[in-house]
This record gives C-alpha cells, sequence and structure tokens, in this order.
C-alpha cells in the first residue's frame, strides 16, 4: 500500500495534516506515538495531541523499535500514522551518554538506520496506508554542538531514506501542504 511522508518545521501544521490524510480514507487507524514525557511541558504536549484524536482510534506508544511492534498492534486498522521520526531519533540518542559531547556516534548512526529500516521493512510487509510525520532541521543554522549536528545529519538521512521509500511526499509550511512527491 502506499506510504506517505510529511515533513516540515516545528509548529508548520504536520500533525494536523496527516490526521486530515487519514480521517479522508474512512478506515480504522492506528496512531503511533513515539514522544515520551520527560517533563511537564512534554506531557502537557502530549496530552493536547492525545485530545485532538478522534476516540475511535487505535493509539500504540512505541518511543522505538516501531518497525517490531506496529505488526503486533495493528489489529483491524488501515491506516497508521508514525508521529514522529523525529522523536524517534531522540529517543535512539537520549540512551547513549552524551554528557560533554562524549556520544559513540558509529552505535547511534547503527541504531538509527535500524530504526528506519525496520521501519521501512513494516511498510512493506503490513497491508496498511502509512503515515509519516517528520521535521527538516536541514534548513537553518549548523547547530553549535557535535552531538546536535549528529542528531540534524542522522535525521536528516533518515529522512531522506523515508522519502525515497514513499509514494507520496509533502513538505508542509506556515499551514500549507506543498506536494514534492511525485512531483
Amino acid at each position: 500500500m502506499p506510504s506517505v511522508l510529511i515533513i516540515g518545521g516545528a509548529r508548520s501544521g504536520k500533525s494536523g495534516f496527516a490526521q486530515e490524510l487519514a480521517l479522508k480514507r474512512g478506515e480504522p487507524v492506528l496512531f503511533v506515538a513515539t514522544a515520551t514525557a520527560g517533563d511537564e511541558e512534554m506531557a502537557q504536549r502530549i496530552d493536547q495531541h492525545q485530545r485532538t484524536r478522534p476516540a475511535t482510534w487505535s493509539t500504540l506508544e512505541a518511543p522505538t523499535h516501531i518497525g517490531d511492534e506496529i505488526p503486533g498492534q495493528i489489529g483491524e486498522a488501515k491506516v497508521v500514522i508514525v508521529d514522529c521520526i523525529t522523536l524517534l531519533l531522540n529517543n535512539v540518542f537520549s540512551r547513549y551518554d552524551h554528557q560533554g559531547e562524549q556520544i559513540a556516534a558509529s552505535a547511534v548512526e547503527r541504531e538509527v538506520s535500524a530504526e528506519i529500516e525496520g521501519l521501512i521493512g513494516c511498510i512493506n510487509r503490513v497491508d496498511a496506508h502509512f503515515i509519516m510525520v517528520t521535521n527538516e532541521l536541514g534548513t537553518g543554522l549548523v547547530p553549535p554542538s557535535r552531538v546536535a549536528r549528529l542528531y540534524r545529519d542522522l535525521l536528516g538521512r533518515a529522512n531522506q531514506r523515508l522519502a525515497e521509500a514513499s509514494e507520496e511526499v509533502y513538505l508542509l509550511v506556515a499551514g500549507i501542504p506543498v506536494r514534492i512527491k511525485p512531483s
């Protein structure tokens, strides 16, 4: 089945657009939430996100290994929203000690690659329409720290790989979706 990648900056309307696409399909939805509540502000953001979703949608909270988790939780869903790839990578990074910039870049890179390839494998195996949400981080300034640059670079590569594997890609700018694949 086709897959869609939605990419854009923070607060560009990505999640709302993903939900619109899912609702238009009129089929059961599995919402895969990768966010974790590390602090009160993030807990409030998660709560706000949950309130915007229809009560009929199933939710899978999976901070990592989503490609392994989805097949066992898909149920009757024919649409899967993964929101979001950006936080998925953050969850991988958070398992590594990066105090004082001492992070094992090659280990993180392998794990991020495994997450993305696992998701793509899941998309190819599961009979559902996938809608994935991610952030575009490559249009800003070069981050000042080694860890932040590594994160930006790995997310950029993950986004490229997901865009390559997707039939449709949309860029969200100020709430306006611009289809960039197919052109």
